[in-house]
């Protein structure tokens, strides 16, 4: 039974408890953020009116503990509670925990959550229902060949997904019967790390498919209504990538249709609260029922600037018992425009999406007509690897979809994200992609148009790494200038007879061998891989500088970090170490047998020992990072001289892991 509240505890971290605190402090309501010792000086925490300490860094420690956050509540009077997304917001045992303590669950009631949270339940009651569902296995035997037998029996190829999470964790596409035991085994770790709960369902793989989704909103008076479809098939290892509102596939009459059965889904378990259904949407017009998320979803955002509206507003009315504040037709009516919202997220494309960690050198939200930005970042802030590697999402909205996308472009390229490698770029090539421009595309568009090979070939231009070495130049002239009392444009590296200087700058793991004239402090002359770039400083400030290239003005911003230098400019973003006067280097790390952690993360199976002979491609260890599991392989065959870990061991990114000893 709802009850009036004045303050709410927000039990979550990064983007989303800073928009629900911003929202609940917006309606007039004492805001409380917890946070573990990772966090203690993160946005949300500032954000927020109180903060309480719930625990260690990692989330099994603290986000995902119940009774530090129950705790935290009575600690500090708050009345009600918001899960946000993710960690325990779709946990029934939380849901009643709250309820339990006498406190307000600002979502569904726990008996809607036991029966939609889980996705295999939630099936079993979708087929009961007559709502159309993919074909597979939901059933509660989990034992590895029960699991296989239904996988061929459904037809491959199959998805193998957690019941009891999202987010792509837990879950396997697989093509090949002898792949299956693997992938079953894998997507069960990583779903008990993520979510607690290792159960598994299966189902046929509904190949070319959109992933589309209904917002539905319900209240305690027996009211259900629906916002609309989102559009969610822009995704990369089953994790949404790009979402938007409405879907380029959707007309009107399907909008009816799939809204109508989204309703039915949310009634038939008295729903309350914000919740998605979603759906596979096959070519040929015909929806299947994926799961329901219990919970406000990431891509929210794009719902709330078509329909103007705040769901966590909304939330926060219907957790007291309010009814909704309009009616169906008074939201369909609503609906204006279109956005687009993509995931920004530390991770590297060009290694497979490792996630990455370290320090913000750099941020700078973009502001503009119709966008918006929802984030914890800020410059100086530290990435860590316990949590999600999403760091902020950037949305924009135009009056059509060409005009969002247009806007998002615009939005991306104004975004400053430095001192963590992170999908900027690869955000931006997909939204110019001729493809998503079209509106025509399936959940196979990464695959089809971002290969993992094209992806990690990319390299930065000859003119971006002339450009580093401007910034590199402007940087130690004014550190010069500085220290000799003198105006930067009378430091330079060149005698009076102009003798080049000479300047080595590794990117990744290549290195680039450049001559540089310096004439003026703002004229350069650079030699790179026999071809002569020349660039004309016309404005130099502390983070960033403007220049002229064959006549055309741009802009590039920096950061520096130690022999580093971070470089946006001409669309893309890379990161140069100057070893210029650094010895000769050895043999890159796995070349030589040396297998190196990716990423900050947890080591979470070993399976090799020392003397073991292995070959090209065997995975020795297996890292975490970030939610996600990671299979670390041998480039060369060999022999394991030393294995450095145990499972259970955290470790920090370019640790050294195993060594193997190479064939000669």
């Amino acid at each position: 039974m709802s009850k009036r509240f004045t303050k709410v505890l927000v039990a979550n971290r990064g983007e989303i408890a800073v928009r629900v605190i911003r929202g609940a402090k917006k309606a007039g309501y004492q805001t409380v953020a917890v946070y573990s010792d990772a966090d203690k000086d993160s946005m949300h925490v500032l954000e927020a009116d109180e903060a309480v300490r719930i625990g260690p860094s990692p989330a099994k420690d603290s986000y995902l503990l119940i009774e530090n956050i129950l705790a935290a509540a009575k600690l500090s009077g708050a009345q009600a509670i918001h899960p946000g997304y993710g960690f325990l917001s779709e946990r029934e045992a939380f849901a009643k925990a709250v309820q339990d303590a006498g406190l307000i669950f600002i979502g569904p009631d726990p008996h809607s959550i036991e029966a939609m949270g889980n996705k295999s339940a939630s099936k079993i009651r979708m087929i009961a229902a007559n709502v159309p569902c993919v074909p597979g296995y939901q059933g509660d035997d989990q034992a590895d060949e029960t699991l296989v037998a239904e996988s061929k029996k459904a037809g491959l190829p199959v998805m193998v997904k957690a019941a009891a999470g999202g987010g792509g964790r837990g879950m396997r596409l697989v093509y090949e019967a002898n792949e299956l035991l693997a992938n079953i085994q894998s997507a069960r770790s990583e779903a008990t790390n993520a979510f607690g709960s290792g159960q598994l369902l299966i189902e046929k793989a509904v190949m070319d498919a959109r992933h589309v989704e209904i917002q539905i909103f319900g209240d305690r008076h027996g009211n259900v209504i629906h916002f609309g479809e989102r559009d969610c098939s822009v995704q990369r290892r089953n994790q949404k990538v790009v979402e938007e509102a409405p879907s380029p596939a959707v007309d009107e009459a399907l909008r009816v249709k799939m809204g109508a059965a989204a309703v039915a889904a949310a009634k038939a378990v008295n729903y309350v609260g914000a919740g998605t259904v979603e759906f596979m949407l096959a070519r040929d017009g015909q929806f299947y029922f994926l799961e329901m998320n219990t919970r406000l979803q990431v891509e929210h955002p794009v719902t709330e600037l078509v329909y103007g509206v705040d769901l966590v507003e909304w939330q926060l009315r219907v957790a007291q018992g309010e009814p909704l504040p309009l009616t169906q037709e008074q939201v369909s009516a609503k609906r204006k425009g279109w956005a687009i919202e993509v995931r920004l997220c530390a991770e590297d494309p060009r290694d497979n999406y490792m996630p990455q960690t370290g320090p913000v050198l750099s941020w700078s939200a973009p502001q503009g007509d119709g966008v918006r930005v929802d984030t914890y970042l800020t410059t100086g802030a530290t990435i860590s690897p316990f949590y999600d590697s999403m760091q902020a999402k950037v949305i924009a909205w135009g009056e059509d979809r060409e005009t969002a996308r247009t806007r998002l472009l615009k939005a991306l390229e104004q975004t400053s994200f430095l001192g963590v490698v992170n999908n900027k770029d690869y955000l931006s090539a997909i939204l110019a992609n001729e493809a998503f421009a079209s509106g025509d595309f399936s959940t196979a568009f990464i695959g089809k148009y971002f290969p993992q090979e094209q992806v990690s070939a990319a390299k930065p231009s000859s003119r971006h790494v002339a450009l580093a070495v401007v910034a590199l130049y402007l940087d130690d002239a004014q550190k010069l200038a500085e220290e000799n009392n003198l105006s930067s444009e009378f430091i330079g590296w060149h005698s009076s007879h102009e003798a080049p200087a000479e300047f080595k700058l590794k990117w990744r793991d290549q290195e680039y061998d450049l001559e540089v004239l310096v004439h003026d402090g703002h004229q350069f002359s650079i030699e790179i891989a026999g071809s002569k770039i020349e660039i004309n400083v016309a404005r130099s400030l502390p983070h960033e500088f403007h220049y002229i290239v064959e006549g055309v003005q741009g802009k590039a911003v920096i950061a520096h970090h130690g022999d580093a230098v971070w470089l946006t400019a001409e669309g893309t973003t890379h990161c140069y170490t100057d070893t210029s006067l650094a010895p000769a280097q050895a043999v890159a790390a796995g070349a030589d047998g040396r297998i190196l952690a990716n990423s900050d993360g947890k080591i979470v199976a070993v399976h090799v020992e020392a003397g073991q002979k292995v070959e090209k491609g065997t995975t020795l260890v297996v890292l975490e990072a970030m939610k996600m599991e990671f299979q670390l392989t041998t480039p060369v065959s060999g022999v394991i001289e030393t294995v450095s870990v145990k499972a259970g061991d955290q470790v920090k990114g370019r640790q050294l892991l195993v060594q193997v000893k190479p064939d000669a």
